[in-house]
């Protein structure tokens, strides 16, 4: 901490440019992504190490994928019977089991005429008074129960040879659909167990090792990324009406001569109260507003992250 005070105190006391208006002082920084971890699995194996510059799309580490594996082979599984199950319905039923059908409908039709003569010559026999009434009741029930029979039969051969309804059709490709949206996420979190680079950068931290096995959404890999590190400043509040977007800046990185040119690439629209690393005398009680200056040049693009760092105003219009 000491050691820190005392560079800024050697910065703030730096002479040897025309500036216009006074020194903003700040970090120098890349933009960071994090790619956080999308399941608790073993870490098998990096591909890479602190510090190594990156290509888009390089394979930065695996997790071990077995248990994924598994969830994916029942997902296929199930996508391979609901589409078995849909190629039923769309085919109707088979013809063996329409010819069964159909014999079933004539055998009923068969007791049906049987039935029916019986009762007419049980009739026929109770109007000469040679049966009784009960015979003919009877014979009466097995004629009624041949026909419903046969109706029964003609129907579920209609609705055989007529095939499936369409809602059954509708509601089977429904489940075919969700069962390769399923198998399509899984696939989709199976790839992302080998962890790439989303874009070209240079690794930062890597915060675990081989065996470990991360929380889910973890941050597995920490990576600097852009053209070039930008100047984190923090803008006093009697100072922000004389700075703008856009505005060229000239940045002094402790540990370098030269400075470096730079423009205003954002500025917070709110104000907050002025960090530990900045206070100087009277700035304990100001408000300040961050902004971000990005530096210019291809040296710029070989500094780390973290250096300290002034930053004064250039006046463009001497």
């Amino acid at each position: 901490m000491y050691r820190l005070l005392l560079s800024w105190l050697l910065l703030a006391g730096l002479t040897g440019c025309n500036s216009d208006g006074e020194r903003l002082l700040g970090t120098l920084e890349w933009d960071r992504i994090a790619l956080p971890a999308e399941a608790s699995e073993t870490v098998l194996a990096w591909k890479v190490t602190e510090g190594e510059r990156v290509e888009a799309g390089q394979l930065l580490l695996e997790l071990d994928p077995r248990r994924q594996d598994a969830r994916i082979a029942q997902a296929r599984g199930e996508v391979a019977q609901a589409t078995a199950r849909l190629a039923e319905l769309s085919n109707g039923a088979r013809s063996e089991t329409i010819d069964a059908a159909r014999a079933d409908l004539a055998r009923n039709r068969a007791e049906l005429t049987d039935a029916e003569r019986n009762f007419r010559r049980i009739a026929a026999l109770y109007q000469r008074k040679q049966v009784a009434i009960a015979e003919l009741d009877r014979a009466r029930a097995a004629r009624d129960q041949a026909n419903a029979a046969t109706r029964s039969a003609e129907a579920q051969l209609r609705e055989l040879t007529n095939g499936t309804r369409p809602e059954r059709l509708e509601q089977a490709a429904a489940v075919l659909d969700a069962a390769r949206a399923n198998l399509a996420r899984l696939e989709v979190d199976r790839a992302r167990l080998s962890l790439r680079a989303p874009r070209a950068g240079l690794v930062d931290a890597l915060p675990f090792k081989v065996g470990d096995q991360p929380p889910a959404g973890a941050e597995l890999v920490s990576l600097l990324v852009g053209e070039a590190p930008y100047a984190r400043v923090f803008i006093p509040a009697s100072s922000r009406a004389e700075i703008e977007v856009g505005d060229a800046m000239r940045v002094f990185v402790e540990g370098i001569e030269q400075p470096f040119a730079a423009r205003v690439r954002s500025i917070r629209s709110e104000a907050s109260f002025t960090p530990y690393y900045a206070l100087t005398g009277d700035d304990a009680s100001r408000l300040t507003y961050r902004a971000e200056l990005l530096l210019e040049g291809e040296t710029a693009r070989r500094l780390p992250a973290g250096l300290p760092l002034y930053a004064e105003r250039i006046d463009e219009r001497q």
